[in-house]
């Protein structure tokens, strides 16, 4: 390193001279290297503190010290983070169109055999029961899981259908499937920790598909499912 004279020519300081030699060090290894899990580790911070709806992208890479365009480089939205972040092993948006392609008919299905089939690995098992774990533990963590999956999961599907009351109808499609993996993976409630997965896509279908779509209506209604109201 050459040593240049300050202001008024009197060479630097030694301890001046290893801080600058450090920063320049840093500053070549920072130039050249992956910053992704820099990136992941601040996403992780940011939505535990703000939750899903109050992250964003230009705060991540405040909070990781780099450029934004650094984020869109490694990632294509928020919701790409946050899978990366918290390792799920699929993205919704990446799903959601195969799943709606065939119509409402047998969407609950189709969506509790997906959940179960990523929950039930031994890495998902993990990963959900981290998630919901953080979520029961503090208000940060619940806000975060249950923005994402009413905003990119089940507000996705319901706007496709074109359902009425699309946030209620997404509030408790969400409950119902995390309500699953709570009993299923964190407190093990038998015989559901251990029932076989399509035994319960038989059970628990209808009533998302009824959550999501309104296929089934309440006996009141005189719908499918009860008997006629009084008076009809």
């Amino acid at each position: 390193m050459t040593v240049r004279p300050d202001a008024e020519g009197r060479p630097p300081a030694v301890g001046e001279k290893v801080a600058m030699d450090g920063e320049r060090r840093r500053g070549r290894r920072r130039a050249g290297e992956d910053r992704r899990g820099d990136i992941l580790a601040a996403a992780r911070e940011e939505f535990g503190r703000h939750g899903f709806d109050g992250t964003t992208l230009r705060g991540i890479a405040r909070a990781a010290r780099v450029d934004p365009r650094l984020v869109h480089h490694y990632f294509e939205g928020k919701d790409d983070v946050f899978a990366a972040a918290f390792e799920l092993p699929v993205r919704p948006l990446e799903v959601i169109d195969a799943l709606l392609a065939p119509g409402p008919t047998g969407l609950g299905e189709r969506l509790v055999r997906l959940f179960l089939s990523v929950w039930d690995t031994p890495a998902g098992r993990q990963r959900i029961v981290a998630l919901v774990s953080g979520a029961v533990a503090s208000e940060a963590g619940a806000r975060m899981l249950r923005e994402f999956l009413t905003r990119e999961v089940f507000n996705r599907i319901v706007d496709r259908l074109g359902a009425d009351d699309p946030d209620l109808r997404a509030s408790l499609a969400a409950s119902q499937m995390v309500g699953v993996a709570v009993c299923r993976y964190v407190l093990q409630l038998q015989p559901l920790a251990s029932a076989d997965a399509e035994d319960l896509v038989d059970l628990v279908a209808p009533t998302l598909q009824a959550y999501l779509t309104g296929e089934l209506r309440s006996p009141v209604d005189g719908a499918p499912g009860g008997p006629p109201a009084a008076g009809r």
